[in-house]
């Protein structure tokens, strides 16, 4: 009994050396220099049994901004319902001290943290951060997944609020696993600047694994998308639904990233959208999917570069402004321009490895069932290179050595736009005639160029024919 009473007064010796440290080493927060702090803190330990660490948080004001759902009693087994631990979480956070401000007011959190602890999270609900503006905060570092009854149009993570503005900056979504159970979607990002999704795995969505409205600058990064969990050739492959990425605004990117199901594996409504290294298996074109649909017609403004089309392709419609290049497309994987008013103007489409079966797929097509193209301008798709498939671009170049006073060369096979060649050159080589023939460019029609001489000639004609034109019409 004596051994033992001498052990706590110890340790309550030590702790008192720790608090009349901090007593020296932190200003009170009301500044008056009050000297009992180690009476408050002896008190609180006897009474209360806080810990030291706690304690003195308590009397110096400061505390973790590192907010850990287990210390609110959520559950890491993902047995129970832990949504409402969740919540008082990240009620919490926004809670923490201010450290001035980011954009227009936004307060700053000072990298406050909704920390899983390697957990998995069943939650009945989405996780709706708190309508007081904040930035500078993160939620990491475990899994979340829907309940049987979760709403099926909501999204397990929601940042958004019911304010017209941007509340939101500066929010980091990392290190996640996410299974919506086939209850709605992944993470919403409505109205938000500067958000970035980092290292997720998002799994079992039936809307969008991620969806983007409005706001600016959403970064997604790293992360792996699907529908369905697999590694290609699923039997299921042809039921695949939902759309993996959904941006609807401007001044995002999407880099590195995997969509391996989904019937759209990224839909892009909007502008000055950036999409690099993404690799889409999410479902073949063969089946009715899509790999990259830029629905942006008018006003394209995307770039997509260094991507992996695997079996599925590009779709655009009435593209402006829209650049492709150093990207793979494998198993007849090609890229369709869609039209809708009839327009396609500046459009590079080039430096890029297509590979297919063999079977005569055209890399690069037309859907003109809503209208024709009748505005084709600045359109550029060149140096493309091609095996098992057709090859298509704006510019062709060919010889042809005859006998005779007419010389014909049809680029209809290579083309893409029917009937359209604003620009032609071209040489005739006589070689050894004694003469020196008279000629002429007889008529450019149907993607066919005609040569004529006034006499017969043994001949090569050499033509190079161009589509691209500024302010073309067809």
């Amino acid at each position: 009994m004596v051994g033992r009473n001498a052990l706590l007064l110890g340790f309550l010796h030590v702790i008192l050396v720790i608090i009349q440290y901090a007593e020296s080493s932190y200003p009170y927060p009301d500044g008056t220099g009050n000297r009992d702090l180690s009476i408050k803190a002896s008190h609180i330990l006897r009474s209360n049994g806080v810990a030291p660490i706690n304690a003195l948080a308590a009397l110096t004001g400061r505390r973790s901004r590192i907010h850990h759902v287990t210390d609110y009693g959520a559950d890491p087994t993902g047995r129970s319902d832990s949504t409402d631990a969740l919540e008082q979480a990240i009620v919490d956070a926004f809670t923490s001290p201010v450290d001035g401000h980011l954009n227009e007011g936004v307060p700053n959190l000072g990298g406050s943290e909704v920390h899983l602890d390697g957990g998995t999270y069943m939650i009945s609900r989405p996780l709706r951060l708190s309508d007081i503006s904040g930035g500078n905060f993160m939620i990491h570092g475990g899994s979340l997944r829907a309940s049987d009854d979760f709403s099926g149009n909501g999204h397990l993570i929601e940042l958004r609020s019911s304010s017209s503005s941007s509340l939101y900056e500066y929010i980091t979504f990392k290190e996640l696993m996410l299974d919506s159970n086939f209850r709605g979607g992944g993470i919403a990002i409505i109205n938000s600047i500067r958000t970035t999704v980092d290292n997720c795995y998002i799994s079992h969505f039936t809307t969008a694994g991620i969806s983007i409205q409005d706001g600016h600058e959403t970064y997604i990064r790293n992360s792996f998308i699907g529908q369905h969990i697999n590694i290609g050739g699923d039997d299921r492959e042809k039921d695949f639904s939902g759309i993996g990425i959904n941006i609807t605004g401007n001044d995002n990117a999407v880099t590195d990233v995997v969509i391996f199901s989904a019937s759209i594996g990224v839909m892009v409504q909007g502008q000055a959208n950036m999409l690099t290294g993404i690799h889409c298996y999410n479902k073949a074109t063969a089946l009715g999917g899509t790999g990259i649909y830029i629905r942006a017609p008018g006003l394209t403004q995307t770039r997509v570069v260094n991507c992996y089309l695997d079996f599925t392709g590009i779709v655009a419609e009435d593209p402006v402004q829209l650049h492709v290049t150093g990207s793979f497309f494998l198993g007849n994987a090609f890229i369709l321009l869609k039209s809708v008013k009839g327009v396609a103007s500046g459009v590079n489409i080039v430096d890029n490895m297509f590979a297919g079966d063999y079977t005569g797929v055209p890399i690069v097509q037309l859907d003109q069932s809503n209208a024709p193209f009748k505005t084709v301008d600045q359109v550029v798709i060149e140096r493309n290179n091609v095996r098992g498939m057709v090859l298509k671009s704006t510019v062709a170049r060919g010889s042809l050595w005859k006998n005779g006073t007419t010389w014909t060369l049809d680029f209809s096979k290579v083309l893409l736009f029917p009937n359209l060649i604003p620009h032609v050159h071209y040489a005739l080589h006589a070689g050894s005639a004694s003469s020196f023939p008279r000629h002429i460019l007889r008529s450019v029609s149907r993607n066919r160029v005609t040569v004529q001489t006034d006499v017969v000639v043994s001949a090569t004609v050499h033509v190079s024919v161009d589509q691209t034109t500024v302010g073309g019409h067809i």
